[in-house]
């Protein structure tokens, strides 16, 4: 039988190699084994992505590969998804969480809704090419505490901004926490944008996410 970690890496593999039935069959292993559904998809799928998304970006992979790749990796996340242990929280804090306008590239962010529902928080996902005012109004609505950028697209990035800018025109900008992440993005953008935080990888946007909930519910027990 293989290691967590063999399987981990055949996983990553599989991703980058654009092949679903071995990805679902390395999955099904995982499963079978009773090794960690939540670190099968954090160290092996997700990472397989994030060189995808490199390779892309270095324009080796164009968006047949990358759909093709995607398919890979849902393949195994679709078998995987099911045994996640979901982490159980005293209050559920919520995130809304949409790719911005001007982008259709939504595997990121999916990517990101899966390791923010295994940790606990309940995701209002918007879809994709999203206005920036989209995303206040849904935070509004359902009383998120948390919002959640994704671009794969320079020519996308200024809709993050205008979310930020929006929420500081409209005096709402303390209500929430913005996070941005995506292959163009960099943590010197997020500083220029006066985003909150980035996150470069999902597994990390959702300990971000949880270091939030934790401040902020720190903050209600001092008041």
């Amino acid at each position: 039988m293989a290691t967590e970690q063999e399987l981990h890496q055949g996983l990553y593999d599989a991703v980058v190699d654009m092949d679903e039935e071995q990805s679902a069959e390395l999955a099904s292993e995982v499963v079978k084994a009773g090794y960690d559904a939540y670190a099968a998809i954090e160290q092996g799928l997700s990472k397989g992505m994030d060189k995808v998304g490199e390779l892309y970006e270095q324009e080796e992979y164009f968006i047949p590969e990358l759909l093709l790749c995607s398919d890979a990796m849902y393949a195994g996340i679709d078998i995987l998804k099911p045994h996640i242990v979901r982490e159980e929280t005293r209050v559920q804090h919520k995130v809304v969480i949409g790719v911005v306008e001007g982008d259709t590239h939504d595997i990121g962010k999916n990517l990101v809704k899966i390791m923010l529902e295994s940790a606990g928080f309940e995701v209002i996902d918007l879809g994709r090419d999203i206005k920036a005012q989209a995303f206040i109004d849904a935070a509004e609505e359902n009383g998120a505490e948390i919002i959640a950028l994704s671009t794969l697209m320079t020519t996308a990035m200024p809709s993050m901004q205008e979310v930020v800018e929006l929420l500081e025109k409209q005096d709402k900008r303390d209500k929430y926490k913005v996070l941005i992440g995506g292959g163009p993005i960099s943590p010197n953008f997020a500083k220029k944008i006066r985003a909150d935080a980035y996150a470069s990888t999902a597994a990390e946007a959702a300990r971000i996410a949880k270091d939030f909930a934790a401040a902020e519910e720190a903050a209600l027990q001092s008041a």
